[in-house]
């Protein structure tokens, strides 16, 4: 691909609500494809296809390359929206629209280059940098393999993270971006859970990237990537982890809301062995009224969350992004809980291979296990900063 000025530079007349409303419709698709999906391994193309059409990965491409540059707030009803729908398929579009914000985040001439033919990329992105880089003219030499690569059976970028090693001697993590046809996927994801994503492992042999497709992931984490000079809108001077651990948790939230609904309507159906009704009975009656408050409680907590992080953006502190973390973290348990008391009133049915709720189960269970949603290191962190202690290295907020 030749580095050229963008083609669709004509501000797009989609708006949030109209975002919004296409996502929501696609809410029955991704539920009626999830069994296939998971039997796939990956989400299927299909649909894949449908939320392209409907422009979701557009939703934070900058609208100088075509894109919509709608912010957090559509982000939000969007990925709780396709999380209804399927927890893999909604974790590999969130992040398919998160990692376009990334690449907006890299220097213009790359970002010129990278949307001159379309007007967003399907790229995993693989934070752990547990490559090998090193400095050469005019760019950077890596070898490597990354772990959960979600998002690269439909890729057409990647973006690897690796750390450069300074002549100082100081670390400085970097995101890298190499086309698909330069790494290698490995058949790994084996699971129980999520299996959906397809979240392969990714093998780079001795590429060679450009400078410019390099970005101190340090500038981005606090707000202050070349995105925030290149671009006017208040999205780019966003800090890194609220919206990487918001495409995450929304999933979460998503089937949550669905396992209630499934519960409700069952309820009305379910005969007892003594021939009662499910729903006569006062412990069901309790158990869905506490499970739809949890549900709330979340869902305000995180909408609480994403106003703040509008608000604040790069202004924002250690202390706010840790705080912002741990909410994140605590929301995921919640949610993962509320579909385990769901589940467990649900009674033997709920197991059956061909019901939704033992396959959420399994997806928030394998969710809950992101790095991101360590609740214990984030509340130690949090609660370090409110006493004014300093953190240990290796905090990532």
């Amino acid at each position: 691909m030749s580095a050229r000025e963008p083609q669709n530079t004509q501000p797009p007349s989609t708006t949030g609500p109209e975002l919004v409303k296409r996502a929501r419709a696609l809410i029955p698709l991704l539920a009626e494809h999830a069994a296939e999906a998971e039997r796939l391994r990956k989400p299927v193309d299909s649909v894949i296809k449908a939320l392209e059409e409907a422009e979701i990965y557009k939703l934070m491409v900058p609208k100088c390359y075509g894109g919509l540059e709608l912010d957090m707030d559509t982000f939000f009803e969007v990925g709780v929206a396709l999380g209804e729908g399927d927890a893999s398929t909604a974790w590999v579009s969130n992040f398919y629209i998160e990692h376009n914000w990334i690449f907006s985040q890299f220097p213009e001439p790359f970002q010129k280059e990278l949307f001159a033919s379309r007007s967003y990329v399907l790229a995993p992105a693989m934070i752990s940098p547990t490559a090998t880089v090193r400095p050469e003219k005019g760019g950077f030499r890596i070898n490597g393999r990354w772990q959960w690569g979600t998002g690269v059976m439909h890729g057409d970028w990647v973006i690897p993270a690796a750390t450069e090693i300074r002549p100082d001697g100081r670390p400085e993590p970097r995101w890298f971006a190499l086309p698909i046809s330069e790494v290698s996927v490995e058949d790994t994801w084996y699971v129980d859970g999520m299996i959906a994503t397809g979240s392969n492992d990714v093998v780079i042999d001795d590429a060679f990237i450009p400078e410019e497709r390099a970005v101190s992931m340090r500038e981005m984490m606090s707000g202050h990537g070349p995105g925030s000079h290149l671009h006017a809108g208040p999205l780019y001077r966003t800090p890194m982890m609220p919206i990487l651990t918001l495409a995450a948790t929304m999933p979460a939230l998503g089937q949550a809301k669905t396992a209630l609904r499934l519960f409700r309507d069952r309820l009305t159906e379910r005969v007892l062995l003594d021939a009662s009704k499910q729903l006569d009975r006062s412990a069901s009656r309790m158990r869905l009224a506490r499970a739809e408050t949890e549900v709330c409680q979340t869902e305000l907590l995180l909408r609480h969350l994403v106003d703040d992080v509008c608000a604040k953006r790069n202004t924002a502190t250690l202390e706010d992004r840790a705080r912002w973390a741990t909410q994140l973290a605590m929301s995921v348990q919640q949610c993962k809980k509320v579909v385990q008391d769901i589940v467990e009133a649900s009674g033997a049915h709920a197991h059956f291979q061909d019901s939704p709720l033992q396959r959420t189960q399994r997806d928030l269970n394998t969710l809950a296990c992101h790095f991101v949603f360590d609740l214990d290191g984030k509340l130690e962190s949090y609660g370090r900063l409110l006493l004014g202690q300093e953190l240990p290295g290796g905090a990532l907020f």
